[in-house]
């Protein structure tokens, strides 16, 4: 896993994996004991500058000496019914190089199953060298394959979920959705997605996060978790017209540089 100044959640997720064979994992100078944290539970800890999402995921996988990784965010907990799957399955024969897991997330205080947010599937079992991140992902990205992947059941399959301690409160949320669209300023400025013309400055700003409401919180039934599903699903339109007003933003600044005002 990648971590920065996570002791807080640190413990929880490492308490999860202590049967693994080897846990890696790679910081970026964190401040508040994490990496203490981390060799406490036997973890093998590198310190390394941030070279964003994509690359340092890709950094902490190439660190990574097993024969199969287990992708972890450090909010992320592998319940005991999951870790018991993982293990049945490594001491056969795995039938695919990869495999998805179903991830519940917490959000507000509350365990969101509705809205896109569940079963959420999600590559994190896979043999080393089977999937990578691009450099110029957006953040939190999954791995991406090179074959086909299978599929290890959820709690309404005889196995466990992958608990995601998401966003605890409201401003916890709006902290990380300030700085994930900030971080994916550069993706946006190099998809050419700048709203460069009025029309598409409205589409991307407006219509957007309107239809993105409509659909996860009405088609996909996020009104059925309450009015926790009701505060997320606002908030995430509202993340959507984030990420395109400062790429807008950002590329005027870059165009008012190039004309050398």
């Amino acid at each position: 896993m990648v971590a920065h100044n996570e002791a807080e959640n640190l413990p929880r997720t490492l308490a999860s994996v202590t049967w693994a064979d080897e846990i890696v994992v790679v910081d970026s100078g964190s401040t508040d004991g994490t990496q203490e944290i981390a060799r406490g539970y036997g973890a093998r800890v590198f310190d390394d500058a941030w070279r964003g999402y994509g690359g340092q995921v890709n950094l902490a996988l190439d660190r990574c000496t097993q024969a199969w990784i287990l992708n972890l965010d450090a909010d992320e907990v592998v319940t005991p019914e999951l870790a018991r799957q993982i293990q049945a399955l490594l001491a056969g024969e795995p039938a695919f190089e990869g495999y998805t897991v179903t991830r519940l997330n917490l959000i507000f205080g509350r365990w969101m199953r509705h809205g896109g947010l569940y079963p959420d599937r999600k590559l994190r079992l896979f043999r080393r060298g089977f999937a990578r991140l691009r450099e110029d992902t957006e953040p939190h990205a999954t791995p991406q394959p090179n074959g086909p992947v299978g599929q290890m059941g959820g709690s309404g399959e005889g196995g466990g979920d992958l608990l995601h301690f998401q966003y605890p409160t409201i401003d916890s949320y709006i902290e990380h959705m300030h700085r994930y669209s900030t971080a994916s300023i550069p993706l946006m400025l190099a998809r050419g997605k700048t709203s460069s013309t009025w029309m598409a400055f409205v589409a991307n700003t407006v219509i957007n996060p309107a239809l993105t409401f409509l659909y996860n919180y009405v088609f996909r039934m996020g009104f059925l978790d309450g009015r926790e599903g009701l505060t997320f699903h606002l908030n995430h339109a509202l993340y959507v017209n984030w990420k395109y007003v400062k790429a807008r933003e950002a590329a005027r600044g870059v165009a008012r540089v190039d004309r050398g005002i």
